[in-house]
């Protein structure tokens, strides 16, 4: 079994590698991170935590309760907001009544509950003069939405999957972007990081639901690909860096 410091140093050189060579963040960036609670957003705590220093990076943490899960919703905003302070990072929590808003805008939960979140982030960011937004995708978030895109039906651009960085709102003079730094390694990889961390998260058990198409696709199709094809996760994201270097932006 390999010592901890050796699983956190090759976890974050292969974070920061990425992040230098996509141009991520830089030096004395201000980063909103969006935390949930689960173990991606708390591994990317403990990621940017562990680079602040050395790269005067100013962090700040925002947490977003849907009100979907009552209690346990609570509960989680409750533990993150703990979890900010020991980490003595300022923390935000916000809240938005996803039901109503998908009831009044005649979208789906899942779309009004992205919908909220992001506008939530970057109502934030600009307030707390953040730079950057980061949230914890993955490389199996990255298949998983490419394999969605193609099982609902899509034109080219829905196989460029989940981008590293986009623009994530404009005031005035002042651009927010969105990045996600964890698209360079997988979900066993940040479980590892976790385990070997001791790093405490919350559970949503609602991702668990296989009624929802993304579920299946996270818990029953892509392992059975995987099985297949082990370097799946790369080549989707090959064929995605190729789609992306063709297609007008």
């Amino acid at each position: 079994m390999p010592p901890k410091k050796a699983v956190t140093l090759n976890f974050w050189n292969r974070v920061t590698a990425n992040a230098r060579r996509r141009h991520l963040f830089h030096d004395g960036d201000s980063i909103l991170l969006a935390v949930s609670g689960g173990p991606d957003s708390v591994a990317m705590l403990d990621y940017f935590a562990g680079q602040a220093r050395a790269h005067r990076l100013k962090l700040h943490i925002c947490h977003i309760n849907h009100k979907l899960r009552g209690r346990l919703a609570d509960r989680d905003a409750a533990f993150v907001k703990k979890l900010g302070a020991g980490y003595s990072i300022e923390t935000t929590i916000l809240s938005a009544d996803v039901k109503a808003l998908a009831k009044k805008s005649g979208t789906g939960i899942e779309h009004a509950a992205r919908n909220a979140r992001y506008a939530l982030l970057s109502k934030t960011a600009l307030k707390k003069k953040c730079r950057l937004v980061a949230t914890a995708h993955h490389a199996d978030d990255h298949a998983e939405t490419m394999i969605l895109n193609l099982l609902r039906g899509t034109e080219p651009k829905g196989l460029l999957g989940i981008p590293e960085r986009r623009e994530l709102c404009r005031s005035g003079g002042t651009r927010v972007e969105l990045i996600r730094p964890f698209l360079a390694v997988s979900r066993r990889e940040i479980e590892e990081y976790i385990k070997f961390n001791a790093l405490p998260s919350r559970k949503d058990h609602t991702n668990d639901d296989e009624h929802y198409t993304r579920n299946w696709i996270r818990g029953t199709l892509l392992p059975l690909m995987l099985k297949k094809q082990p370097r799946l996760r790369e080549h989707l994201a090959e064929l995605s860096g190729k789609l992306a270097a063709l297609l007008p932006r």
